[in-house]
């Protein structure tokens, strides 16, 4: 008789998988950043893609962080499994989105970003309601530790995500990214500094 695999070992083969996607991500938005550097005269860097860009890169490697917190799921199920390769797979799309494999139809970041900001706002609000179901696979004791704070930040991430699709102000947009990075540090530094 076959020996069936163990916990450590399903939580292996997910964290394998996962570590993939997002390393596929990290190294887009890596790309993407040296091209300021490669094309300096040819490619004007928007301060507000530039804050996303930035932001997404400090939301990877949270979520890659506290994804150790797999860790507690008892049980590995296809769907779970499904379920969270679906979810690494949007930080893919939204580096993608940021960084689109050619611009030819558009006259530099600004113009891109502005004309696709509802397509990755949209997947920022998605992604945000994704994280409320990864939280409750790591279990209600998980839950109850991220505190009242959680719910109200994911409400609050998904309810601006939908607002800054329809915002034109290039000065609210910069205040909105720097909010969000501001807000993800501090996140990240009080709650997850250790694991």
């Amino acid at each position: 008789m076959e020996a069936l695999p163990t916990h450590a070992e399903y939580f292996g083969h997910v964290r394998t998988i996962i570590g993939m996607v997002l390393g596929l991500s990290l190294a887009r938005l890596v790309n993407g950043m040296t091209r300021f550097v490669q094309h300096p005269g040819t490619i004007k860097v928007y301060l507000v893609h530039l804050g996303w860009v930035i932001f997404l890169f400090i939301t990877i490697v949270h979520f890659w962080w506290y994804e150790f917190h797999l860790s507690l799921v008892p049980v590995w199920t296809f769907p779970l499994y499904a379920f969270l390769i679906f979810y690494t797979m949007v930080f893919a799309a939204l580096t993608a989105l940021l960084f689109p494999d050619q611009m030819t139809d558009y006259k530099g970041f600004e113009d891109y970003f502005e004309q696709r900001k509802r397509w990755f706002f949209g997947l920022i609000a998605f992604a945000s309601l994704l994280d409320v179901g990864d939280t409750l696979i790591k279990g209600t004791d998980y839950l109850r530790s991220l505190g009242l704070e959680y719910p109200i930040r994911q409400a609050a991430f998904v309810l601006l995500s939908i607002a800054a699709m329809f915002i034109n102000s290039r000065r609210v947009q910069l205040g909105l990214v720097l909010a969000a990075i501001t807000y993800q540090i501090s996140w990240i530094v009080r709650l997850y500094d250790i694991l």
